[in-house]
């Protein structure tokens, strides 16, 4: 019946680490992007914080699935779920219909076409009437605050879960850009495999994100910025006895160094192509660091002394990309980049 159809608008940033949906203005999902299923019959039994309470803990019957890696789609089919279980936890009123949705999605920069019709394909099968597409450093940027549709150029480094997107816009477009498939997970891995090697203890992908969070540096000198050491519990690697490990930050900063210096690469690689007046503006305002990445202790200033240009962190930078895909779907046919 007509008179019951109405459209709702959600904007996503559908994130390896962290899926956000906004809905009239306000952040209505921030859950992890993990999704549990019944091994039998692929059924979900629990999506984002409830699913990763479950993620390496589960019994022979049930699996937990991060659907994305390196910031795109590796399991179409969980992807799908995850997706149409976050939509659910957003309210859309009456249960009697479902509404049509208008949905705006932020997707890596470097995105192949095979990419970005698995992500058109989820949302529209968990849903979607209508899906745009934006790409995460434009949605950052708007997010930030940046005028991306003036003269002046900009650059963005938003370092997410699984991909850091490296761009400099102008115009309402993106005129040099880096896409690495390295980001917050590939910091995870980097602690993991130093924690084996160097003192012999099996850490898990959950510990090794609270051992990021509590001491992970980009400087082995913080100063009076420097976080008390973090003391970890796990097995032996050779004899599975229990082990308790205290953990310094410059531990973590010479670990997380090559990992760092591929950021850094190609950071100086989108400076390279970039024209010499687009060059100059951002010389002046400097580069604007966004995602959960930013908040990497001493990373701001170790890529200001590297690159000689200012590198400011964003308010809110977990929430950037989300905020300015929000801010796309508000202005849909204001800015002709979406796709």
């Amino acid at each position: 019946m007509g008179f019951f159809s109405f459209t709702k608008e959600i904007a996503m940033d559908l994130g390896t680490a962290n899926t956000i949906i906004i809905s009239d203005d306000k952040i209505v999902v921030d859950e992890p992007s993990v999704v549990a299923l019944d091994r039998h019959s692929e059924k979900m039994i629990a999506v984002g914080e409830k699913a990763k309470l479950m993620h390496e803990k589960v019994h022979a019957g049930i699996k937990t699935i991060r659907p994305l890696r390196d910031g795109v789609i590796a399991d179409f089919n969980a992807c799908e779920q995850m997706i149409r279980g976050l939509i659910k936890m957003v309210h859309t009123g009456s249960r009697l219909f479902t509404p049509s949705l208008r949905m705006v999605i932020g997707v890596p920069s470097g995105s192949t076409e095979v990419e970005l019709r698995a992500v058109r394909d989820s949302a529209e099968h968990a849903g979607g009437r209508e899906v745009y597409l934006i790409y995460e450093p434009m949605a950052a940027a708007i997010g930030v605050g940046l005028d991306v549709l003036g003269s002046e150029g900009n650059m963005i480094v938003d370092i997410g879960g699984g991909s850091t997107e490296i761009a400099v816009i102008n115009l309402g477009g993106i005129v040099a850009d880096q896409s690495l498939r390295i980001a917050g997970d590939e910091f995870t891995h980097d602690i993991q495999d130093y924690m084996s090697r160097q003192h012999n203890v099996k850490v898990s992908e959950r510990m090794a994100e609270r051992i990021k969070i509590n001491v992970g540096s980009a400087l082995t000198d913080l100063g009076e910025q420097a976080p008390e050491d973090y003391v970890i519990h796990g097995p032996n690697r050779i004899t599975a006895l229990p082990m308790e490990v205290p953990v310094c930050y410059q531990e973590i900063a010479h670990c997380l160094e090559k990992t760092i210096a591929k950021i850094e690469t190609a950071v100086l690689a989108a400076l390279e192509e970039t024209p010499p007046e687009l060059y100059a503006d951002i010389v002046k305002n400097g580069i604007y660091l966004t995602g959960g990445g930013a908040l990497l202790r001493g990373l701001d200033k170790r890529l200001t002394d590297k690159i000689n240009i200012p590198f400011h962190i964003a308010e809110d930078p977990l929430h950037c990309v989300a905020k300015g895909t929000g801010l796309a779907l508000k202005n849909i046919h204001r800015f002709s980049f979406l796709m």
